[in-house]
């Protein structure tokens, strides 16, 4: 049995530049992912992580770069510290009709860590679309994310 995968698809009126900028800048993520950033040099083989921006030692999720190809496509393993569960996602950036197309696809997926991206996805890139388009990203993306549980 296959493991499931999460596919999200946004158009946001910017560059493929701009946006690739969005999702390594630890300046720009800040911004819109919960006031965490990305870390990475981004060459295929590097580590990466996702820590909190006030807190390197914070670290959500971890992984290492797998493709690195400015500004069309990022992929991403993907896992807690200490997880056993690793996933992909894959960041495809194009160009459409004046604007840009975003496919976030997060795959090799466990039941757990489907449900736990499930609504994570959507705010996040909901939130980049509105600080590349309006300068602002949504309110509650810019404070700190607190852990469930």
């Amino acid at each position: 049995m296959s493991k499931p995968e999460f596919v999200y698809v946004i158009y946001i009126q910017s560059t493929p530049e701009k946006i690739w900028q969005a999702l390594i800048d630890p300046e720009m993520t800040k911004e819109y992912w919960g006031r965490h950033r990305n870390v990475s040099d981004w060459k295929p083989g590097s580590e990466w992580r996702h820590q909190n921006y006030d807190d390197a030692s914070d670290v959500a999720v971890a992984g290492t770069v797998v493709e690195s190809e400015p500004p069309r496509r990022l992929v991403l393993t993907w896992a807690e510290p200490g997880g056993s569960d690793i996933s992909r996602v894959a960041f495809d950036i194009d160009e459409f009709m004046g604007s840009a197309r975003l496919t976030v696809t997060h795959t090799e997926l466990s039941p757990e860590m489907l449900r736990n991206i499930s609504s994570g996805w959507q705010a996040v890139l909901s939130s980049l679309k509105s600080l590349l388009e309006t300068g602002a990203s949504l309110p509650m993306l810019r404070r700190q994310w607190k852990k469930a549980g």
